[in-house]
Parts: C-alpha cells; sequence; structure tokens
C-alpha cells in the first residue's frame, strides 16, 4: 500500500478556463456561432429547434415570464416529464434570473406539497398527468395550504400558449435589462434529493456550478456541434438537465428527447432515428436495453460515446455497452446533486481496465481527498474512506437549511460525499459503497459492492444488489437480491457454492432472494434501504434488529 495521501488536484484537462458567464448569455453565444445547427430534437412529437430557435423561443418565454411579474430570485417549479418545454422552461428562466425548481414526476401529494412550500414556488409549470399520477388532482388537493403559490400553468393550456405568445422584440429592452442584473453566482437551480430517507434536501446551485460542470462533462465526452445526445435520464435530475442538456448546448451538440419516461427500446429506436453518437444511462437502463429480445435489430453504429452514471456502474454492463453497443469512448461520471453533480470522469484515452473498473480521475478545477470519517485525516492511497470534494461546482447550499447545509460542507468548503471511495497511485478513483451501506460481519468489513461485482460474473444473474441484514450472532449478515437472464433458474445453495472458495467465506451472503425487481428512485437508484426492510420482515429477522439496535 503506497503511502502517499489520496489528495488529488484536476488533471490535464484543467488548461480549459472555466466560464465565467450566465446560462442565458452561453446560450445567445452558442446560437450566434451556430444559429443553424439543431438544437433540439423532441422525437415523440417530432418538433426541431435550430440553435437560433431555441434561442428566440427561450426569448419569448422569458418575456411571458416577466409579464406575469416573476422577478430575479422567484422561484418557478416545473413538474413534467422529459418533453421540450422542461427545456424551453430551463433556459427561460435562467434568462430572467427566476430559480427553477425540479420536482420529482414520481412524486405524489405529500411530496410535492413539501417541495412547494420549502422552496416557496410562486410559479408552477405542469403536465396534467404522467403514468398514474393525475397531477391536476394532486395540485387541487395541496394549493389550499400553499400561500407562496400564485399561479398554476399546465403544459398544452391557453395559458402556456400565452406565455409561448409574447412578442421577444417588443419587449427586448425589459429582457436585456433584466439580463444586465444578473450575475454567473446567482442561485438558479433547485434540485431536491432523492429523499431516501425522511424529507428531501433541497441542493441550491448557481448559473456558474450546472453551466462549468456540464461544459467539463461535454469536453470530457469530446462534444462538438457534430454531436446528437440522447438523453433518456430525468431532466428533473441533474443527469438530465446539467449533464445532458446544458452538456450538448455548451458545445453546440443537439439533445435527442426519445421519450417522455425511460423506455428501452423507444430509446433505441431514437438513437437509430437521430443517429446519435452518444447515450446516457444509469446501470440498469443499459442492463434493460441489452436484455431486449430484439435489440440486435437496432442500428446503433452511430453512437460512438456516452455517460453511465447514477449508481455503481457493473464491470461486466460496461464491457457489453462498450462492445455491443458500440460505445467505444463511454465514460463513467461520478457525483452529486450538491456538487452539480460530476466530481471524476473517466477519459476515452484511459487504459480500458480503468474505464471499467473505476470513476475515472478528479474533474478540472477540483480537488478530491479520501479521509478516516472518524478522524476527517487523510489516509494512504489504497486505503478506504470518505470521497470529499472541493471546488466551484459545490452547491450553494441546501435552501433555507443552514443546519443540513453545516452538516454537509466543513469549514474548508470541503463536501463529505458520504461515499467510500479508494485512490490509486495515478489518481484513479473506485467508490465502494455508501458509508451507511458497509456491512460489518462479525468484525469484518464488507463492501457490498464488491461482492455483487463478483455475483455479476455467474453466467445467470442478469443484475445483483447486496444488502446487510441483522444476526444476533454475527451483527449482521449479507442478503443478495437477484434477477436472473430469461429462461435461467437458480437456488440460494448453488450462489453459495459458486462463491465457495472464490470470495472469503464471510463475504458469501448468508440470505439470497431471485427476484423480477429491485426498489427504485425515478432516477434509476436502488433504494437499498427498502430492500434491508423488505429482506428483514421476509426473514423474520425484527427480532435481531431490535437486539443488533438495542
Amino acid at each position: 500500500m503506497s503511502t502517499a495521501r489520496q489528495l488529488s488536484y484536476s488533471h490535464g484537462a484543467s488548461a480549459l478556463p472555466l466560464l465565467g458567464e450566465t446560462i442565458g448569455a452561453n446560450l445567445r453565444r452558442i446560437a450566434a456561432t451556430y444559429p443553424a445547427s439543431e438544437a433540439l430534437v423532441d422525437v415523440p412529437t417530432g418538433q426541431r429547434w435550430t440553435y437560433s430557435q431555441l434561442d428566440a423561443d427561450t426569448d419569448v418565454l422569458g418575456v411571458g415570464l416577466l409579464a406575469l411579474g416573476i422577478a430575479k430570485g422567484d422561484r418557478v417549479g416545473i413538474w413534467a416529464p422529459n418533453c421540450a418545454e422542461w427545456v424551453l422552461l430551463q433556459y427561460a428562466t435562467a434568462k430572467v434570473g427566476a430559480i427553477l425548481v425540479n420536482i420529482n414526476p414520481a412524486y405524489r401529494s405529500h411530496e410535492l406539497a413539501y417541495v412547494l412550500r420549502q422552496s416557496g414556488v410562486r410559479l408552477l409549470v405542469s403536465a396534467e398527468s404522467f403514468k398514474t399520477s393525475d397531477y391536476r388532482a394532486m395540485i387541487d388537493e395541496v394549493r389550499p395550504g400553499l400561500t407562496a403559490l400564485e399561479r398554476v400553468t399546465y403544459l398544452g393550456s391557453a395559458e402556456w400558449d400565452q406565455l409561448m405568445g409574447a412578442d421577444a422584440d417588443a419587449h427586448r429592452e425589459a429582457l436585456d435589462a433584466r439580463s444586465a442584473m444578473l450575475a454567473f453566482d446567482d442561485p438558479i437551480n433547485i434540485q431536491y434529493t432523492s429523499g431516501t430517507t425522511g424529507f428531501p434536501k433541497g441542493a441550491t446551485l448557481s448559473h456558474h456550478n450546472i453551466l462549468n460542470n456540464a461544459y467539463f462533462v461535454g469536453a470530457g465526452c469530446g462534444y462538438t456541434r457534430a454531436d446528437r445526445v440522447c438523453v433518456p435520464v430525468p431532466f428533473y435530475h441533474c443527469f438530465g438537465m446539467v449533464m445532458g442538456n446544458l452538456g450538448s448546448t455548451t458545445h453546440g451538440a443537439c439533445i435527442v428527447i426519445p421519450a417522455p419516461g425511460f423506455d428501452p427500446a423507444a430509446t433505441l429506436a431514437a438513437v437509430q432515428a437521430e443517429k446519435c453518437t452518444s447515450l446516457y444511462g444509469v446501470p440498469t437502463m443499459f442492463i434493460a436495453e441489452l436484455a431486449l429480445p430484439d435489440f440486435a435489430s437496432y442500428d446503433l453504429s452511430s453512437l460512438r460515446t456516452g455517460i453511465m452514471a447514477g449508481s455503481p456502474c457493473p464491470v461486466e454492463v460496461m464491457k457489453r455497452v462498450m462492445s455491443e453497443m458500440h460505445m467505444t469512448e463511454v465514460t463513467i461520471c461520478y457525483g452529486m446533486t450538491e456538487t452539480s453533480p460530476v466530481s471524476t470522469q473517466t477519459s476515452a484515452d484511459d487504459e480500458t481496465d480503468r474505464r471499467v473498473s473505476t470513476v475515472g480521475r478528479v474533474h478540472p478545477h477540483l480537488e478530491v481527498k479520501v479521509i478516516d470519517p472518524e478522524t476527517a485525516v487523510v489516509v494512504p492511497r489504497g486505503s478506504h474512506g470518505e470521497l470529499c470534494t472541493r471546488g466551484y461546482s459545490v452547491m450553494l447550499g441546501y435552501w433555507d437549511d443552514p443546519e443540513r447545509t453545516a452538516e454537509a460542507i466543513d469549514s474548508g468548503r470541503w463536501m463529505h460525499t458520504g461515499d467510500l471511495a479508494v485512490m490509486d497511485d495515478a489518481g484513479y478513483l473506485n467508490i465502494v459503497g455508501r458509508i451507511k451501506d458497509m456491512v460489518i460481519r462479525g468484525g469484518e468489513n464488507i463492501y457490498p459492492r464488491e461482492v455483487e461485482e463478483f455475483l455479476y460474473t455467474h453466467p445467470s444473474i442478469e443484475d445483483v444488489q447486496v444488502v446487510g441484514v441483522p444476526d444476533v450472532k454475527y451483527g449482521e449478515e449479507l442478503c443478495a437480491w437477484v434477477k436472473l437472464r430469461p429462461g435461467c433458474e437458480l437456488t440460494a445453495e448453488q450462489v453459495r457454492e459458486f462463491c465457495a472458495g472464490k470470495i472469503a467465506h464471510y463475504k458469501i451472503p448468508r440470505y439470497v432472494r431471485v427476484t423480477g425487481q429491485f426498489p427504485m428512485t425515478v432516477t434509476g437508484k436502488v433504494q437499498k434501504f427498502k430492500m434491508r426492510e423488505t429482506s428483514i420482515a421476509e426473514l423474520g429477522l425484527e427480532p435481531a434488529g431490535q437486539i443488533q439496535t438495542a
């Protein structure tokens, strides 16, 4: 083990300077440079925008917002699945200095009421419904208790048409005057964390945070005006609106919306029809695409790159994406909403082994360190510890929540991620789990990711997640949730036999649960706390849990 400490600064790509402009100014500059290049394609509706048209239409919507009296710093909520209107509102709010509040399309009335109240949304733009969610009914239910909410505008309604019917040229002076009031350090976006435990926190991000992070993500993918980026991940999340939308427009590339919600077949069809060069997704999305019965019938030869992120990326899945989806330059990104989101990224120049087994090196203009969670001392390279990051990307704070902001960002402006990581001598990082996911069995620390990676090598296993469950004797034991490939069968005993002699005995799952799906957030992140709760109930381990936590 190296005695060098796990502290790393931005590597060579930092020769690219930070952008010192607002999102609106950046779009106007790119539109002036590539006016006729395609900027946005909404596949479900067939609508298309060149950069000149996107800039003009977001001006129109910006003027519409000004006409409603939206002031700099006012919160404007968006509650809708992926659609072109979402993108228009994202850039229009930035142009007038309003703070866009992203609302999870999967929320129900209780969660909706919380984020609208906590952020003080003044104008809510909403879809009528999505999947099983009747948005209008839920808004009607919660609206009487929301004193700040003055107006709700539904997409496709006369009110929305009125917003999009303004004469931007006639109000150019007002728009320019508002633009002159804006600074790139102004808050521009509130993104609520997944909320897997308790109420979500509103990460508050500036123009500078997300514009630069998007720019460097796009640079890491080698984007130019020739690229067409398929974005099936939700816009309400950083992966969609920052890495996807802003990552494209900061380089003059084209945003392609394949469907309102994730659909593996619609995604691959959009890649084929629009000749996309880049595809985004969390690992579960790529697994679903590769598992399509007619996967081989799609022409994906236009793909060269893309991003896999959002949760740990299984090595075997990454290899298949590179070989079977033609994404030879695919990158892995690591980050969190609170860091705008990306802190590290692999490169197409990296050796294949590092590209499939690490989350890359620190991004330009950022620092990372790995520390002992108990002492906060930086640990030697090769040792596990908590990953912390610092730089332009760290959020302004949690909206109206200084206490939880102070818990996350220390006095040195380091963001504590809560993720366990290890850094090698070349500065490449590997995420080995969450601090609270780490399992301690009989005094042995077990990182579920390590066991998951091993189980992925079983030919019958398509996907796997490992959680800790309470045990009277050892404190905790492992429970593996296993999703099998079509037509395969596997017993718990066979899983254990596969592990025997290949991994340490204490890492072999005592319990195995074969399942068809994992509980997930709408962004595709597996909710391990729900898996743990379900496992405890099904296995009758409540008494052990009570003893363990007493």
